[in-house]
């Protein structure tokens, strides 16, 4: 694909939208997720997991300076210059709303500006397996969605809480860096709490829910120790935990909850995640055979007589045997689904090779020349 050209500049002059509003209204247009400025580069929207360079001169620093501070309150402005990192939602009206995250780099000022639909997708939308409306009606234990940065936790997490919300009166408190997916109350309560905003931080936010009578908690992101510790607690009370992580299945996320606490207090770590780990949902998004789209492929492990003791014996490497022998209960790995979406015609031999856990069982599937594929 060739340069893209954003919609014509001067339409500023007879409104009041921002500068930087033409480019996100290009990325919108042509089914992109993600805006990339960096200084001394032209700006770049992502289509279906690949960069693509819009027609446009390099930003200098001036301009970039002028891009980013427009949009930006003025409070949290002086939180980016004091610390070179921000994160906050933007609303484009009539648009989408965006996740920003501003940054400073060897070249100056950065930013990456993610589109959130405005309309939250529901299951079968997505395609997602009826497994995961079963784990939505579970009373208490702890869920995680996990995988690396775009994979569309936020996405698939949106849908479950507004599965709830519309099936079920429960009340949903949601802790969020920042509010991506606003949700209207249906059957449910739900409270949307943004970190820096409504609450300094995850673990306040989340020492004040155990307080609120909550049935569900949804943690935005697990990012530190002390928001580990209490999602576990949460769980442990009896409440119904959301959560995320970077991590690309379930053996792994394990390893990473387990990981964050010194080596002293894990053994009382795995006993509590040994009670309270209810299920991990891992989530890879797949370009599609013919290139204009992206699928999930999706590992998910369920609650099984056989995990608390392999948790607290610390085997998770056995955390797979108990997937692949669960497949009736709708548990699976992401090598199997691939295989799936591979059977369906939905994407490559090569993408499935690419995105495997287990590269051999897809090497037979290439030919000679499908590398050629990547570039």
């Amino acid at each position: 694909m060739g340069r893209l050209r954003p919609r014509a500049a001067g339409r500023f002059e007879e409104t009041t939208m921002a500068k930087i509003d033409d480019y996100l209204v290009t990325l919108i247009e042509h089914g992109g997720s993600d805006l990339h400025l960096c200084t001394g580069l032209p700006p770049k929207i992502r289509i279906h997991g690949r960069l693509e360079p819009l027609d446009e001169d390099p930003v200098d620093a001036d301009t970039m300076l002028g891009l980013l501070q427009e949009i930006c309150p003025q409070e949290k402005w002086e939180h980016y210059v004091s610390h070179l990192d921000l994160d906050f939602a933007y609303e484009l009206p009539g648009w989408s709303r965006f996740r920003v995250n501003y940054m400073h780099n060897h070249f100056g000022l950065g930013a990456v500006m993610r589109a959130i639909p405005t309309k939250i997708m529901t299951f079968e939308q997505l395609g997602l397996p009826d497994v995961l409306k079963e784990v939505c009606h579970y009373p208490r234990g702890l869920v995680l969605v996990t995988g690396p940065t775009g994979s569309g936790k936020s996405t698939t997490l949106a849908a479950m809480m507004d599965y709830i919300n519309t099936t079920q009166a429960r009340h949903i408190i949601t802790i969020e860096d920042p509010i991506e997916f606003v949700h209207q109350n249906k059957k449910s309560i739900i409270v949307q709490r943004e970190v820096g905003t409504d609450t300094d931080s995850f673990g306040a936010a989340l020492k004040g829910a155990m307080r609120a009578d909550p049935d569900i908690i949804l943690v935005g992101e697990m990012r530190d120790l002390i928001t580990i510790s209490l999602a576990l607690s949460c769980a442990a009370m009896g409440m119904l935990v959301f959560g995320t992580l970077h991590t690309n299945n379930a053996p792994k996320t394990v390893d990473r909850i387990i990981d964050a606490f010194p080596a002293d207090d894990q053994p009382q770590i795995r006993a509590m995640l040994a009670q309270s780990l209810s299920g991990v949902i891992s989530q890879l998004l797949c370009r599609t055979r013919d290139g204009k789209g992206r699928v999930a492929s999706l590992e998910i492990l369920l609650a099984h007589e056989a995990l608390a003791s392999t948790i607290r014996e610390a085997q998770v490497a056995n955390i797979r045997s108990i997937i692949e022998q669960s497949a009736g209960r709708g548990m699976r790995s992401m090598d199997s689904d691939l295989r799936r979406l591979l059977k369906e015609g939905r994407i490559t031999p090569l993408e499935a090779f690419m995105r495997a856990t287990n590269k051999r069982e897809f090497e037979d599937l290439l030919d000679k020349n499908a590398f050629q594929e990547i570039t």
